[in-house]
């Protein structure tokens, strides 16, 4: 398709430039978010995988007493 010229009448040029601008500031908008969202995520991630280690060292320390009860001792 052939690119032609647009023609705004000048009393919608200005209306045209401020939902221009309206568009950009949602878009900057909308790209604070996800990155706010990223972020969140992220530490999200962090705080599941320092639960994940404690909830392993927990279960590792309860398997070992287990172990420690059902055995006998040799004396």
């Amino acid at each position: 398709m052939e690119r032609m010229p647009v023609f705004i009448k000048i009393e919608e040029y200005n209306d045209v430039l401020t939902l221009m601008r309206t568009v950009r500031k949602k878009l900057d908008e909308a790209k604070e978010t996800l990155l706010k969202i990223h972020d969140l995520k992220n530490e999200e991630d962090h705080q599941l995988e320092l639960w994940q280690n404690t909830l392993a060292d927990v279960e590792k320390k309860v398997d070992f007493i287990s172990h420690s009860l059902s055995e006998p001792e040799d004396v």
